[in-house]
């Protein structure tokens, strides 16, 4: 029943911006923390940022003002909003949700960052 569906990826220069939207569902929307990962090819998913229930937020140090994580708890959406990209950003990006059970992913969106 839990489903994270990811949308707005695609071809960048370096420079430029990126809106990144995961569309959730199955689950009490907000009360869960939400998460944006990245995995580049040939390298570990890594965490780049994670909003909580209660509006807070935290971010990886290499897309600190940078990027923006939003959530809308009406529409059970998760958006990312990535500016001044760089190449090193090129990666697939997920987002995600922890359940006891397991964890939660939605199917990813590609981001290439390139001139």
């Amino acid at each position: 029943q839990v489903q994270l569906v990811e949308s707005g990826g695609g071809l960048v220069q370096p420079g430029g911006s990126l809106r990144l939207s995961c569309a959730a569902s199955g689950f009490i929307f907000n009360r869960y923390a939400m998460d944006w990962y990245r995995q580049a090819s040939g390298k570990p998913r890594e965490l780049v940022a994670r909003i909580f229930s209660g509006g807070s937020r935290n971010y990886a140090d290499f897309v600190k003002g940078r990027f923006a994580i939003s959530r809308d708890n009406a529409k059970n959406t998760v958006a990312l909003v990535m500016n001044s990209l760089k190449p090193e950003d090129t990666a697939v990006y997920y987002c995600h949700v922890t359940f006891m059970g397991g964890d939660y992913w939605g199917q990813g969106t590609q981001v290439t960052v390139s001139s």
